[in-house]
């Protein structure tokens, strides 16, 4: 879980600029993209927390297998982000500020998960825990390269 706090480090050395938009390269600001990574984080986190272990049981995913293995990239622009990762109402220096220090007090506590903690993932089907924390790294990289995309200009 290490490259996913450096990573978390990334998003809020860039909360300064959280205004910052170019259309060309996405329709969300800065704080938005920093916001939706850190929003996908906390939910998987605690669906983690919550599942029960035993009730995962692995099965092919070919679009998992493809993404988290073999590309280990996201492709860009080709699915929107669930509702409940989307961030809404008003995106400061202050809330994201204190969106990571709940991101970083939830993970507190994930090497202690059951290696089979897991989630749903609307795509790549259920994750357990070492599929969720690969996803959590791509996912949050991919944002991380739109933002440094959108402050290119």
């Amino acid at each position: 879980m290490q490259n996913l706090q450096n990573l978390i480090s990334q998003l809020e050395s860039k909360i300064s600029q959280f205004e910052t938009t170019n259309l060309a390269v996405s329709g969300g600001s800065v704080g938005w993209h920093i916001e939706h990574s850190l929003k996908t984080i906390d939910q998987i986190v605690t669906a983690c927390k919550n599942s029960n272990p035993s009730d995962y049981q692995w099965h092919f995913n070919f679009k998992r297998f493809l993404i988290l293995t073999v590309a280990k990239k996201i492709p860009r622009g080709k699915a929107k982000a669930p509702k409940i990762v989307r961030p809404e109402g008003e995106i400061n220096g202050d809330t994201l500020a204190v969106s990571v220090t709940k991101v970083r007090e939830n993970l507190i506590g994930w090497k202690a998960l059951d290696k089979n903690a897991n989630f749903p993932h609307p795509f790549f089907g259920i994750l357990n825990k070492k599929e969720t924390e690969r996803f959590l790294i791509l996912h949050t990289k991919h944002h991380l390269i739109i933002i440094k995309d959108i402050l290119k200009s």
